[in-house]
């Protein structure tokens, strides 16, 4: 199951939160908006992307930033489903 995770930053803090995402896992998608809601960037994530293969993002992302004043990151993740209670069979 995705969920939808959306953050509201400045600009100089959207790398460092960026890094600190990637940093946690399970993410699938990461995508910027300006505060009007225009879509400026968006990138997919995949599990064991390493942080070599994502410099070149980083630094278009560090790029942005300096143009950018406020915006908005809206992060995917892929959350496993928990099984409920109701659920289970008995043994």
């Amino acid at each position: 199951m995705k969920t939808k995770e959306t953050f509201n930053l400045s600009g100089k803090h959207l790398v460092n939160k960026i890094k600190e995402l990637i940093e946690e896992g399970n993410i699938t998608r990461i995508t910027i908006n300006d505060k009007a809601g225009k879509e400026l960037m968006s990138f997919p994530l995949s599990i064991g992307v390493v942080a070599a293969v994502l410099a070149p993002v980083l630094a278009a992302v560090g790029a942005l930033a300096l143009f950018v004043g406020e915006c908005t990151l809206t992060v995917e993740r892929e959350v496993e489903e928990v099984a409920s209670d109701n659920n289970e069979q008995p043994l």
